[in-house]
């Protein structure tokens, strides 16, 4: 087919270069390279070698008649149908890496080959969900405007497709003004050119797309479907790539969903595990408990302590296997803690024959009483109902006082040491 007669020749080696498969798609391939060339790139203290060996491997499999003429006659036959080039003759190498990672085609179209496109910016948005969206999974739809390249034009702005360089900016996009802000001092400042807006060319008013007025962009409004999975995490971000606002010769970005976890008034979350605060009476604590705990599911879990325990005031207890699914691994699962508060009677809620009988119940052991030669020993107090936050801001007033008063004595006592030592 090719005028190469039968002979054969090595047909593998650019395969184990990119390392992938003789039957390797387009895209496997393109991975394989991007992969490998990030990582031997000289940039990044890569072999230059190594990197042109890859990048000539990919401009020969990705360019379809080359890689048919490689599979069935080999690399000779390739140098020579290239005009004896060295099978190193074609593209540059940073040319191939520059069109990939920047948005561009490589292989066909001479004009766009090796200029490269700036990339357009993010797009951002907060977007709030609740613990039993992050629990349960959700789906988000939302409306979004964005600007996408005239269709009318195809983003050129003007009827005929041309346009001039900008006279104020001479084509920049950029204007530099001075003024002078003192005597013989001069600011010099940097703006976007008011003539072109930025883009450093001019449309004819005759000229211009009666569709977007020369503006090369029109609104459109864009309907998204926000997946939230399982086990999601606050501030994750899920990415449409591309989506954002469209700009000619720019590389669209992408669209980034950042996730806001709103309050819950029952549930908190640690990671993978939530805790829930319980109160209960000093009869339960004491007696025993039960209560139905609705789940961020709507599934009721039956809570209840053993046979004979007693919760103290702040335990915890935990649930295996009740806590947030795992992003990723939905059907693992955290911890349930349940932070118990016992709450006590009020102050004489109970009568003397009632301390009594709870203290009969309770008592370990025998009572400690004071003798009444042991009582006339001792002074008698008075027990006070405190607020420990006043009694901390008392306590750091205290201290910064303590630590002026100290000052003031170090300020008067080395005058006082010299007297001393001048009278020895």
């Amino acid at each position: 087919m090719f005028g190469y007669g039968q002979r054969k020749s090595d047909n593998t080696k650019y395969y184990e270069v990119l390392g992938v498969p003789k039957t390797a798609s387009a895209d496997e391939m393109k991975k394989a390279y991007k992969k490998a060339a990030i990582k031997n790139h000289p940039d990044k203290g890569g072999d230059p070698e190594k990197f042109k060996e890859l990048s000539h491997a990919y401009e020969v499999l990705s360019d379809p008649e080359k890689r048919e003429i490689y599979d069935q006659y080999g690399e000779d036959a390739l140098k020579e149908g290239m005009g004896g080039g060295g099978g190193g003759g074609g593209h540059n190498p940073f040319d191939l890496f520059e069109s990939l990672f920047n948005g561009g085609s490589f292989g066909g179209g001479g004009s766009s080959r090796g200029r490269r496109q700036k990339r357009g910016e993010d797009v951002v948005h907060a977007l709030k969900v609740s613990l039993e969206d992050l629990y349960n999974g959700t789906t988000k739809k939302l409306s979004l405007s964005r600007n996408v390249l005239c269709s009318k034009c195809k983003g050129k702005g003007s009827k005929s497709g041309n346009s001039g360089k900008c006279y104020g900016c001479q084509g920049s996009g950029m204007k530099i003004t001075t003024r002078q802000i003192g005597m013989g001092m001069i600011q010099q400042m940097q703006q976007i050119c008011n003539d072109c807006r930025g883009s450093g060319e001019v449309i004819n008013e005759k000229d211009k797309c009666p569709q977007c007025k020369g503006k090369k962009v029109a609104q459109e409004k864009k309907a998204v479907e926000v997946h939230v999975e399982k086990g999601m995490q606050h501030g994750q971000k899920i990415v449409f790539e591309g989506q954002a606002d469209e700009a000619p010769d720019t590389v669209t970005g992408d669209i980034v969903f950042v996730l806001q976890l709103k309050n819950h008034p029952k549930f908190e979350r640690k990671h993978d595990d939530l805790l829930v605060e319980h109160t209960i009476t000093l009869t339960e604590a004491l007696c025993g408990f039960q209560f139905a705990l609705t789940h961020l599911d709507g599934r009721q879990l039956l809570i209840k302590s053993n046979p004979g325990e007693i919760i103290k005031p702040g335990q915890y207890k935990a649930i295996n296997d009740e806590g947030m699914p795992q992003h990723n691994r939905p059907f693992m699962k955290g911890k349930l803690y349940i932070h118990f508060n016992v709450e006590f009677p009020e102050s004489g809620a109970m009568s003397s024959e009632q301390c009594r009988t709870i203290e009969t119940i309770l008592s370990t052991g025998s009572k400690k009483q004071l003798t009444e030669m042991e009582i006339d020993e001792c002074e008698e107090t008075t027990l006070h109902d405190v607020n420990m936050a006043e009694e901390d801001m008392r306590r750091k007033h205290q201290q910064q006082q303590q630590r002026y008063e100290a000052y003031d004595e170090d300020e008067e006592g080395p005058s006082t040491q010299n007297v001393q030592c001048a009278q020895q």
